[in-house]
């Protein structure tokens, strides 16, 4: 029997027949199988109930029981060739349960009693905090309300240890993802399995599983898709998969394109006012040590970007002109108003300009903070850095913030040269960065280090300093916020919502190490925050938006029922992100030319280097910044027909 598929349910049961028990400890997950039903190469054998208690309730509704048995056999097995012959959360599996539950406890009354100084007027509050059947090591906001979170299939349940499979190959190695519905609330019917292709790597294995995308890099298509590139190999530290996938939120499935040239683990990718992704940097597939220069470019210039969000793209990546010797994986990438890609590494040195057309590369000066950076390791960690608001032209400058925890200051790149601007409270890493609607900036999750929360490595007892929000408002002032419920960090992420709240999630050892049911499958967790906008229940009122496309440098209508309460209309690109790294988030004023009754004519983006080409959300402000609830519209530089699914 292959490794790379589970027995069938009969020849399960024939194996569940013959079973000898060998010892207490591996009487739990373990038994020896007749060769009829495991042969000499087929690892760990499982009962038929084994398998079928391990199967994921999503995965079953989403997918029938033989494929969901299929992924349960994989997680088994996973766990047997880790060595962890032990029935997860289990008395012997290294890590009392009871820890989890008081840990959990404590920070929840902790953040309770905190919060209790913030007045919710002024610096919002946390609601919401339940489980989810993933990590969240990687986030996308989705054109039809949804949120896409994908990571991957731990191989370990004591947060003492790593749960990643990064130095795994064959079949532990996989990658699973979940749609979570907002509108069906926090509810496991509100999730979805929506899990990659299976894929055969160049591992040496033959292991045919789930793609293993996490550390891969992503963005949004033209048509609303996200473009995910790379993943983990496997092996020596962090190995890149060559891996082109495309997700489509209307169909909610994966489809995987022609692989890419090169390896790419800890890739970054960002999209062009073209429409098109280039993809830079990213260990290759020789593994750690080893980051690509090679910039890659989807779809390939032989192939028109896809703005049809009725089609899937189906192409090849090609090489982009111009090299990206970054020397740090997960650079900063942003595409702002004068066309320009800006690619900002960690290392202080490497700031690079490329022009998309000319496919060049410039230098810019190097940022100014190699002096508080350790001498031995002179680069950032990884940390938050965002476009900063440029109004109805659209950005022209970036705000680097994370990602050393001994510098809070932050550093702002405008025409080509930097500056430091105000400091936050303290230096943090792991942190995400977000624009409310209004355009002030937002704070959230951070560590001390990756894996390192403040007492040393996969110890999950933090600094609870970390927890704490930030804000920064209209004059650059930091002040700091009330605090989430876990101290979240590496793998960290955080979108705004339509309807205006935030979404945290992301950071798998503390979601493990704080899980009171570490067996039930839902071992992610997601909490709300509601900014100080949402606190005053008086809200502007968005009625309709466009349905088709809207092109650049022309007027389109809207309706509202508040008309005397809209005085701004801003788009807020969604966010796509993982490792601190959102390449889309992007903020755009828009004026509003006329008024007549309920109906407001507003001019959109002058220009696709404004904004993007791709899907926004519309939000309407009143005087003091509050929102309404958001509508998505489409922005194309050519009509491509068709109605917004």
């Amino acid at each position: 029997m292959s490794r790379t598929a589970p027995p069938s349910r009969a020849r399960l049961a024939a194996a569940a027949a013959a079973c000898v028990l060998a010892s207490s400890l591996t009487a739990s997950l373990l038994c020896a199988a007749p060769a009829s039903a495991a042969g000499p190469d087929a690892g760990a054998a499982f009962t038929a109930e084994q398998v079928d208690a391990a199967i994921d309730p999503a995965e079953l509704a989403a997918l029938g029981h033989d494929e969901a048995a299929q992924r349960a056999w994989i997680r088994l097995e996973s766990r047997a060739a880790q060595g962890s012959r032990r029935a997860e959360g289990g008395p012997d599996n290294g890590y009392p349960n009871p820890m989890r539950i008081n840990r959990l406890k404590a920070l929840t009354d902790s953040q309770k009693a905190t919060n209790g100084a913030f007045d919710p007027a002024v610096f919002g509050k946390f609601t919401d905090y339940f489980p989810s059947p993933d990590y969240g090591d990687h986030i996308a906001l989705l054109p039809t309300g949804k949120v896409l979170v994908f990571s991957f299939e731990a191989v370990e349940t004591d947060p003492t240890k790593e749960p990643a499979p990064t130095n795994v190959i064959g079949l532990a190695n996989a990658g699973r993802a979940y749609l979570w519905d907002p509108a069906k609330g926090t509810g496991a019917d509100a999730f979805k399995a929506v899990p990659p292709p299976n894929v055969v790597l160049d591992d040496g294995t033959g292991a045919n599983r789930p793609a293993p995308f996490f550390c891969a890099g992503h963005s949004y298509l033209p048509n609303g898709m996200v473009g995910v590139f790379g993943g983990n190999l496997g092996g020596n530290g962090g190995a890149g998969a060559k891996l082109s996938l495309i997700f489509d939120p209307w169909k909610e499935q994966w489809t995987q394109n022609p692989d890419m040239q090169v390896g790419r683990w800890y890739p970054s990718v960002v999209t062009g006012a073209d429409g098109r992704q280039l993809i830079m940097s990213g260990q290759s597939e020789l593994g750690w040590g080893t980051p690509t220069p090679i910039v890659e470019r989807f779809p390939a210039k032989s192939v028109a970007p896809e703005k049809d969000p009725g089609k899937v793209p189906n192409a090849p990546v090609d090489r982009f002109g111009a090299d990206a010797p970054f020397t740090q994986d997960y650079p900063q990438l942003f595409s702002l108003n004068d066309g320009k890609v800006y690619g900002l590494g960690r290392v202080p040195g490497e700031q690079w300009v490329f022009d998309p057309k000319a496919e060049t590369r410039a230098d810019l000066p190097a940022r100014p903070d190699l002096d508080k950076l350790p001498a031995d390791a002179p680069w950032r960690n990884y940390g938050s850095a965002v476009a900063l608001p440029g109004g109805v032209n659209g950005p022209d400058s970036v705000l680097v913030l994370g990602g050393n925890r001994k510098d809070p200051n932050t550093y702002q790149l405008a025409g080509g040269q930097w500056s430091m601007l105000k400091p936050r409270a303290f230096g943090r890493t792991q942190d995400d960065t977000l624009i409310f609607p209004d355009g002030k900036l937002f704070t959230v999750n951070g560590a001390f280090d990756i894996r390192d929360y403040g007492n040393g490595p996969y110890n999950p007892n933090a600094d609870l300093k970390y927890r704490q929000t930030e804000f920064r408002d209209d004059q650059g002032n930091w002040k700091l916020g009330p605090v989430q419920r876990l101290p979240r960090g590496y793998h960290s992420n955080a979108v705004i919502l339509p309807d205006g709240r935030v979404m945290i999630t992301g950071d798998e050892l503390q979601q493990i190490a704080n899980n009171p049911d570490i067996k039930s499958g839902m071992n992610g967790t997601i909490e709300i925050y509601e900014p100080p906008y949402l606190q005053t229940g008086n809200r502007p009122a968005l009625d309709s938006a466009p349905t088709t496309p809207v092109r650049f440098n022309t007027e389109f209508q809207v309706s509202t029922s508040t008309p005397s309460k809209v005085s701004r209309a801003v788009l807020l690109a969604p966010i796509t992100s993982t490792h601190s790294v959102d390449t889309s988030q992007r903020h755009l004023e828009l004026r509003i030319n006329n008024r007549n009754g309920g109906q407001l004519t507003l001019q959109a983006p002058p220009l696709a280097a404004a904004a993007p080409p791709g899907y926004y959300m519309l939000f309407l402000l009143d005087s003091a910044g509050v929102p309404s609830a958001a509508k998505w519209i489409k922005l194309e530089a050519k009509p491509s027909g068709g109605q917004i699914p």
